[in-house]
Formats: structure tokens, sequence, C-alpha cells
């Protein structure tokens, strides 16, 4: 199979390039705003957040990894087609060893943003954790200008908490919020040490959220192991 990104597979590995958000363009001072739900939940679990126009889709990964609330313990990928793009395609971590007969994903990190979510009204699928297999709905809602002494990225609002990692998907959150409902259940205590006992479904504070550098964490992912 010929891949675009072909050249990053070489016999010593795989060649990782960041695309450094240092060096943007002229747009450096706009932000994108976007809307991320969580599909599958009712009622739906959402974001609304601010980012740096010059993110990549790595950086952007990890935006909405944080404001949900998620641990960024597994895999991802993107699945946009952006205006005027020919076909759909997988932007996040790439199968570095090639090792399955899946459609090829792109690497985040060299991919800037813009260059898909190219127009209002974009709206991609984020997929997250491939066993849990956690299925977002993100749209471009709008662009504007950097605010004065605001640092980028920012949570603008949201509502209920993100379910907890590694839950089982849709299904298991709901067996989750069964289970913390009744008292009786023979696995209630057993539930709530795990889940935690101050996490509650219906709580999100925006304030509480916590963005990383995209760049440490990459680093850290990929490099430093």
């Amino acid at each position: 199979m010929n891949w675009k990104y072909e050249k990053n597979f070489t016999e010593k590995g795989y060649l990782m390039h960041y695309e450094d958000t240092g060096k943007r363009s002229s747009a450096d001072n706009m932000v994108y705003q976007f809307l991320i739900e969580l599909l599958g939940i009712h009622p739906t679990i959402w974001r609304r957040i601010q980012v740096p126009s010059g993110y990549n889709f790595w950086d952007l990964h990890v935006a909405i990894n944080d404001a949900m609330g998620w641990l960024d313990y597994h895999l991802h990928h993107f699945d946009i087609k952006g205006k005027h793009k020919s076909k759909a395609v997988h932007i996040g971590i790439p199968d570095f060893d090639r090792t399955y007969e899946l459609q090829e994903v792109y690497p985040g990190w060299e991919i800037l943003m813009m260059a898909y979510f190219n127009d209002l009204g974009i709206e991609a699928k984020y997929v997250y954790d491939y066993g849990d297999d956690w299925h977002h709905s993100v749209k471009l809602e709008g662009y504007m200008y950097r605010g004065k002494g605001v640092k980028y990225p920012i949570c603008v609002d949201g509502e209920r908490a993100c379910p907890p990692e590694d839950c089982g998907g849709p299904g298991g959150y709901y067996n989750v919020l069964e289970t913390l409902a009744d008292p009786e259940h023979h696995d209630h205590e057993d539930m709530r040490t795990w889940v935690g006992e101050t996490w509650d479904p219906e709580h999100f504070n925006k304030a509480q959220v916590k963005f990383d550098n995209p760049y440490k964490r990459w680093k850290g992912a990929f490099l430093d192991s």
C-alpha cells in the first residue's frame, strides 16, 4: 500500500516532525471557536473552546481532550473532509508499524488545523479510545480576534462531566450511572470508589479546565519514551 506519508517510514523508525506553533502566518492574532459534543450520550456532554488559529491537529486534540476531561491514555483520530477537498481523511496518530490494513492516519502534528477546518461550519468526527470508541462531533463555529491579555486555549462553556476513563463506552457509562443511582446495587460502593467520591455526572466548571502544553505532551509521548 502506497501511503501519502510514506516518506516518514524509514529503517530507523517513523520520522517525527512537529509543525511548530511558533511558525505561523499573519492570522496569528486570530482564534478559532469549536463546539465539541460527545455522541451517543443523552443529555449531551459538550464543550465550547477557543484555540489559536495556528494550531496543528495534535494541538487541537490536546485541547479537546483536556476540555472534555479525558486523560489522553489512548489513540485518537479526526475524520474530516474540508471545503474543496476531494475526500475525507483520518488525521491523528499513525499506525507506526503498519500492522493493520486500515485507512491511513496522517500525523496530526504535521498538519495545520486550518488546512481542513477551512470554512465556517466544517464539522469533523473526533474518535478517542478505539476500545471504548468515544465519538465526538467537532464543529468550527467562528473566527475571532484574540482577547487582550487572554492566554489561549480557553474553555468558554460546557455542560456535564466527562465519563470516567475506560468505563466501557456509552453502554458502560450508562451502567456507571445506574449503579451509582442505586445504593442497594451490589457494586455501588466499588463503583463509587472507582469513579471517585466527588465525581458528579451533572457537574462541570469551565474554570477548572486546565490545558496542557501540546508540544510538551507530544515530546513526552513520542520522543522521551
